[in-house]
Formats: C-alpha cells, structure tokens, sequence
C-alpha cells in the first residue's frame, strides 16, 4: 500500500474509531451517535441551524435528519422553531434537557480529547492538524 492510500485508509479509521471510542463513553446516555452527535453540533451553533444546516453539518440526508429531529423533539432534547424570514425554515433550538445532555457529551468529549492527544508530541500533533486542516480547504475546492 503506498503513503496516499495509507493516509486515506489512517484519516478515514481514525475518524470512525473516535466517534467510537467515544460513543462507547456516552453509551450511559441511552442514545445512538447519531443523536448525540446531533445534540452537540446544534448545541455548537450559534443562531440555531436549521434543519438542513444541521444535515449539512452531519453530512446526513436531509430526510434522515428530519427523522432524528423528530426522535429528539419526542425526547424533549431539541425544538423546531420558526425562521421569522421564511415560514418553511425550522431552525433546531436545544432544550434545557438538551443542553443538559450536551454539556455531558462536552465534558466527556474534552476528558478524552485530552486523554488521547496527551499521548501524542505537541509539534508533530500540530503538524498533523495543519495537514487535515488544510486537506479540508482542498477538499472544499474540489
């Protein structure tokens, strides 16, 4: 295998393989990645995204995310509110339980954030970082 196919194959195990390490720290939660996932990304956003910006931001469908929206909505983690500009707009409010289940997720994220890149030399982690960094930039252009 020859150095692109290994970073390929590394960028896209490495990507699976956090979510789910820490899928397994949030399993207490009683909810699958997806909607822990989609708690912290609308959490993250400031104005609350809608509910394509919020598929987007996942790279989900958007009929996939209209589904998972309604699971959160039934569980009292988020709300559907309407754009004051465009009544077919519903942009993804979190509730206070939401926020709540956010605030776990963020908290857990950071301990093994810290656990895991602790391991690894602050200058070739940043060079990492400015590697994926800029792959993304390049990537968004194609």
């Amino acid at each position: 295998m020859n150095c692109d196919e290994r970073f390929s194959k590394a960028l896209h195990m490495t990507a699976r393989q956090w979510r789910a390490a820490l899928d397994r720290r949030l399993r207490d939660l009683g909810m699958s990645e997806a909607a822990w996932m989609t708690i912290a990304a609308a959490a993250k956003s400031t104005p609350a995204p809608s509910q394509s910006e919020l598929a987007q931001m996942l790279a989900v469908e958007p009929a996939s995310m209209v589904a998972m929206i309604d699971r959160l909505t039934r569980l009292g983690f988020v709300e559907r509110v309407p754009s004051p500009s465009d009544r077919r707009v519903k942009h993804i409010a979190v509730t206070a339980a939401g926020q709540a289940v956010y605030e776990r997720i963020h908290q857990e994220a950071t301990v093994f954030r810290a656990e895991t890149l602790s391991r690894i030399d602050p200058q070739k982690l940043a060079v990492a970082t400015e590697v994926i960094e800029q792959l993304q930039l390049i990537i968004a252009d194609a």
